[in-house]
């Protein structure tokens, strides 16, 4: 086995960024799938709730159970060999520190490398919990969809100055707290671009400009599918230029690594 087809490791992540290396991120719900993205240079697989929109046809993120998560997240181990598997923590399975414990415990006995939680504020607490009790935490900020209901809808974060420096504040809490990775969704091109150039850990963006240390994006969206759902700004349909699933999925990595992807028209001002 080669140094570039040993499994990646959370130390890995942090070597990436500092060797300049952006990370590509895809999610998957299934074997088949995974293996493709695995095979075609996607570092890192996300088991992500938003399975509950374009798996399950919900109009929210809130349904998805950690039971659904634990199969999925099996699903996904079985496909892949190289790409560090990072599972949804669903919602309100992290409202106490002990609950998320418990269900990050089985994400991670189903094959995940690391668990991701939505939030900073009263979360930081469940953040430093798992980190403390060797659970490896991707934070995830910004739009976060867990929070639909309160935000009024999927919304661009951190546009006012008090939110933004909110932001600011909240991606340098999650990391002194333990978190290895932060997601940032939805969020203006140029906080995204402050908030990596200070944050000690790597970024990954969706919806969040050019500048963070990697991409993520939904599978269904990077292939065109049409999940029911309003297409976001942000989205690309690789699969028009690529001809294929793995010809959509080589073309998104190396999009994401020379920084073509995103461009100007997929962030927010």
């Amino acid at each position: 086995m080669t140094a570039s087809d040993r499994p990646l490791t959370v130390p890995d992540l942090a070597v990436a960024r500092a060797e300049g290396r952006r990370l590509a991120m895809l999610t998957a719900y299934g074997a088949g799938f995974a293996r493709t993205c695995d095979a075609n240079g996607v570092d890192l697989l996300l088991v992500g709730d938003s399975l509950g929109m374009v798996v399950q046809g919900h109009g929210s993120t809130l349904p998805v159970t950690v039971d659904d998560m634990v199969y999925h997240t099996a699903c996904v181990a079985r496909g892949i060999r190289r790409a560090l598997l990072v599972s949804d923590l669903p919602f309100q399975a992290d409202a106490t520190p002990e609950r998320a414990l418990d269900a990050a415990t089985r994400l991670l006995q189903a094959g995940a490398a690391m668990a991701k939680l939505e939030g900073a504020g009263p979360k930081l607490e469940v953040v430093r919990f798992l980190a403390e009790r060797e659970i490896p935490v991707c934070s995830h900020l910004g739009l976060t969809p867990q929070s639909v209901l309160r935000m009024g809808g999927f919304k661009v974060q951190g546009r006012e100055a008090a939110a933004a420096a909110r932001l600011r504040e909240d991606a340098l809490a999650v990391a002194e707290a333990g978190a290895a990775l932060i997601v940032l969704e939805g969020v203006p091109a140029a906080l995204a671009a402050e908030i990596t150039a200070a944050s000690p850990v790597p970024t990954i963006g969706i919806g969040a400009g050019p500048h963070c240390d990697g991409q993520v994006l939904v599978l269904h969206d990077m292939l065109g599918l049409d999940s029911g759902h309003r297409r976001p700004r942000f989205v690309k349909d690789f699969l028009a230029e690529g001809g294929s699933v793995a010809g959509a999925v080589r073309a998104y990595v190396a999009a994401v690594r020379d920084g073509s992807f995103p461009a100007a028209e997929h962030s927010y001002l």
